[in-house]
């Protein structure tokens, strides 16, 4: 199942879009803290899954986009450490775990069912009403049928 599907799956089951409402769905602790600069991280501990997200330094404006990109990680690579990876190893699968999780929240927020009620506004405006960073609209994987109806 690739990540699209995924994500269209669990917003029909759960009837909702919303990143924080889905990681309540499945049983996924959200907690805030200080990061010392990240803004977010998913940590599985024994069978518990969290998202901790650095309520201080992580814009208002960003939230969403962090706590989907964290049940990304969540969800689709629940076992892998990635904070381990990235600062122990010099692991390539560290990268291709953060393009996944970062292709899983911008699935999430700029779902088909979000892009068909807004036809016709740029792609761009609806990244800033979801809070997703332009650098990551490129991650979007737009079905055929949108592609004349998309503003980009």
């Amino acid at each position: 199942m690739d990540v699209q599907q995924k994500v269209a799956a669990l917003i029909r089951r759960y009837k909702t879009d919303d990143p924080f409402r889905l990681a309540a769905c499945k049983n996924i602790i959200i907690m805030y803290s200080d990061l010392g600069g990240k803004y977010g991280n998913y940590l599985k501990y024994k069978r518990s899954k969290f998202i901790i997200i650095d309520d201080r330094r992580t814009p208002e404006s960003m939230l969403s986009f962090v706590c989907a990109h964290e049940l990304g990680h969540a969800l689709c690579t629940p076992n892998d450490n990635t904070q381990w990876l990235k600062t122990y190893t010099m692991d390539i699968n560290a990268d291709r775990v953060e393009r996944l999780a970062n292709t899983f929240a911008v699935e999430l927020l700029l779902n088909d069912g979000y892009l068909a009620e807004h036809l016709g506004t740029s792609i761009y405006t609806l990244a800033n009403c979801r809070g997703v960073p332009h650098r990551f609209i490129k991650l979007k994987k737009v079905r055929e049928g949108y592609i004349k109806c998309l503003t980009f």
